[in-house]
């Protein structure tokens, strides 16, 4: 036998495995992405924000409703703007839209 008859042999053996392998590195992360079994960078840091939003809407909403007790009775305009007063942070110029408007949303229930 020749040395590339056994190197033909030997890649006949192997070419199963070897094109499964390749399938299952291409198709792996697609269906396990697909079905939401790995998180990616992007919605972890979806899923952050959105729970720094919350707390600090949190915030807002027990600091407004120290100073109004029923904020729910204000009107729209009124409400708003109780609730971008106190979602300002500290050191911050003016308050962040997604903060004020889920603090405002808050004060509404």
């Amino acid at each position: 036998m020749t040395m590339m008859e056994d190197i033909a042999t030997r890649w006949r053996a192997a070419k199963p495995v070897v094109v499964g392998l390749a399938i299952g590195v291409v198709a792996g992360p697609l269906l396990t992405s697909t079905l939401g079994w790995q998180v990616t960078s992007r919605t972890a840091q979806e899923q952050v924000r959105a729970g720094v939003v919350e707390q600090q809407a949190l915030f807002c909403e027990s600091r407004a409703r120290a100073e109004v007790s029923e904020p729910a009775k204000l009107d729209w305009s009124a409400r708003s703007e109780l609730a971008r007063k106190w979602a300002t942070l500290p050191g911050a110029k003016s308050a962040e839209s997604g903060v004020a408007m889920e603090c405002a949303r808050k004060l509404a229930a």
